[in-house]
């Protein structure tokens, strides 16, 4: 599989519950709205480096964030 330098990230809004991780893992592209869900840079999607990626994927409580390829 290529390496890229760039994965993009979504969120599922619905299976989100709103902890915060992915804010904390992804600072400058993921910031939290008023009652800690997230806003995501362009709405949707957010392109960050494929290993903060991956760990916030993991990492998510909620299993909310996915990685699009």
């Amino acid at each position: 599989m290529p390496s890229s330098p760039d994965t993009r990230v979504a969120v599922d809004r619905v299976a989100c519950s709103g902890h915060g991780v992915c804010a904390q893992l992804l600072p400058g592209l993921v910031s939290l709205d008023e009652w800690g869900y997230p806003v995501l840079a362009d709405g949707r999607t957010v392109t960050a480096d494929r290993r903060s990626a991956r760990t916030a994927v993991v990492l998510c409580p909620a299993r909310a964030l996915r990685v699009v390829d």
